[in-house]
């Protein structure tokens, strides 16, 4: 049985992904002793702060499944030069109300990938920003922009040989980090 459960946050709602192919491949990547679990964002509603009373139940939910984790690994695209609005989205549901966030202390890694050169770089620079508001310990190295291409999967879907030893290394450093929160 896992001792580390982990909230994963997809920022894509799209079945076919990049990011949650990225995602599930991370998951086998993964000591026995950690188990991920990809939190459901696409049926929550646009973020209204007039709610904040009376939470929908989506969106309690996801607030229940962050505070029961012991970390957050966030795998987003980019979007326009930042992060997709449904993960934001998310973010701004499991943070709120004021003072009741889901994410204080959560250990968070960030990764992500995208057909462009840079990979996800602007949208993590963005997304770590948030982060660090929300007070979230968030690994800093390695960070990991994947230039999304021909062979990053092989074909059985999972994380192709080229990026299996670089992928590794970057779960590893993020098991660490889950485990020196915790």
């Amino acid at each position: 049985m896992s001792q580390y459960r982990i909230a994963v946050l997809i920022g894509s709602l799209r079945r076919e992904s990049i990011n949650r192919q990225l995602a599930h491949g991370l998951f086998k990547l993964g000591p026995a002793d950690f188990e991920f679990h990809e939190c459901r964002i696409d049926d929550l509603p646009l973020y209204n702060q007039d709610d904040d009373s009376h939470q929908a139940a989506p969106v309690k939910r996801l607030k229940q499944e962050i505070s029961g984790a012991k970390g957050v690994m966030f795998v987003t695209p980019e979007y326009n030069r930042s992060v997709p609005g449904v993960l934001k989205n998310a973010i701004d549901h499991a943070s709120r109300p004021y003072g009741q966030s889901a994410f204080a202390g959560k250990p968070a890694g960030v990764i992500g990938a995208s057909i462009g050169s840079i990979g996800s770089a602007l949208a993590q620079q963005h997304l770590r920003n948030t982060l660090a508001y929300l007070d979230m310990p968030t690994m800093g190295q390695p960070e990991v922009f994947i230039h999304a291409k021909e062979g990053l999967f092989g074909d059985d879907g999972q994380i192709g040989e080229g990026s299996r030893k670089f992928l590794q290394e970057w779960m590893d450093r993020y098991v660490d980090w889950v485990k020196s929160h915790s």
